[in-house]
């Protein structure tokens, strides 16, 4: 018998609150009210059982992945194998980097599946799957760290946009991370693909061997951890604005590779009061205005509330 998740409404009565283990929705539709009821009934009939398929395939997706490479069977494992095979070559990364990103995906999926919306995002602790009608937009919120958020700044993802995914991700953050970044926070394609690429971001945001930053194995906090022995970050002191500044710089190399790439659309970076933007430069065509200027909008938008 499958296992029955927590449903539940937020306080506005607007929002659908779903929790299973360690998964943790909030949903939003808009639309006519028939519409908005057959989205949350198929989110609800998604989500149900949803957890239970991954964890049947938890070993797998625990082990580094490789290109070309995929025993996955579930829909969800393989679009979390999927998100992750892109930054494989160049270092260790399992399907669990896009597990929230997926999950996100896969429900807003159903819902969009089952009825015609105006709009809706499923929201898994932070990380974003976007669904936008024509004419519509979601405003995402930059925070400074995941564990107490702070607003530092927003930007807004039109319909005519590409991106339909935001994650954030962080040492502070509820997954583990190799690098110090308080939260870096990507627009992608897809959620899937922005929580991988967050990840990623996030890690290259470093200063190996500096004495501010406290360090243990993965497994000692977590025996189970995909990341095994690898050294985590628990821990990270005050540090001098030049070594901020070389850290952030690390991100921001990274970030425009994968921008450069297609993999992200752009990337908010931020650490210990400090933030680095980079801005997607393959600007739609259709546009009557100019890429620098969409740039600097782009670029005010997540500095400035």
């Amino acid at each position: 018998m499958t296992r029955l998740p927590q449903i539940g409404w937020l306080a506005d009565g607007r929002r659908l609150h779903l929790q299973d283990g360690p998964i943790d929705l909030i949903v939003e539709a808009h639309g006519s009210s028939v519409m908005v009821a057959a989205a949350y009934d198929a989110a609800i009939q998604r989500f149900t059982g949803l957890l239970d398929a991954l964890c049947e395939e938890l070993p797998e997706l625990r082990r580094g992945a490789q290109p070309g490479i995929c025993g996955l069977r579930g829909t969800v494992a393989r679009r979390m194998h999927d998100a992750v095979v892109p930054f494989a070559a160049g270092s260790f990364i399992t399907p669990m980097a896009a597990v929230a990103g997926a999950v996100a995906e896969e429900v807003l999926g159903a819902m969009v599946q089952a009825s015609d919306l105006d709009r809706a995002y499923v929201n898994n602790g932070g990380d974003i799957a976007l669904h936008l009608g024509e004419g519509q937009c979601f405003t995402v919120g930059l925070v400074d760290r995941p564990d107490m958020p702070h607003l530092i700044g927003k930007t807004i993802i039109a319909a005519s946009d590409t991106a339909r995914g935001v994650a954030t991700s962080g040492w502070r953050g509820r997954s583990f991370s190799l690098g110090i970044a308080d939260a870096v926070t990507v627009l992608a394609r897809t959620a899937a693909q922005a929580d991988a690429a967050a990840t990623v971001i996030a890690n290259a945001i470093d200063l190996p061997d500096h004495s501010a930053i406290v360090r243990c194995p993965a497994h000692d906090i977590q025996p189970d951890s995909d990341l095994g022995a690898r050294l985590v970050t628990r821990d990270v002191g005050q540090l001098l604005f030049a070594d901020i500044d070389v850290a952030l710089e690390s991100g921001a190399v990274c970030a425009r590779q994968l921008v450069a790439a297609g993999l992200i659309d752009g990337a908010a970076l931020h650490l210990q009061g400090e933030t680095r933007i980079v801005a997607m430069t393959n600007v739609d065509q259709r546009s009557s205005k100019s890429p620098q200027v969409l740039i600097q909008q782009k670029a005010e938008s997540l500095m400035h509330a």
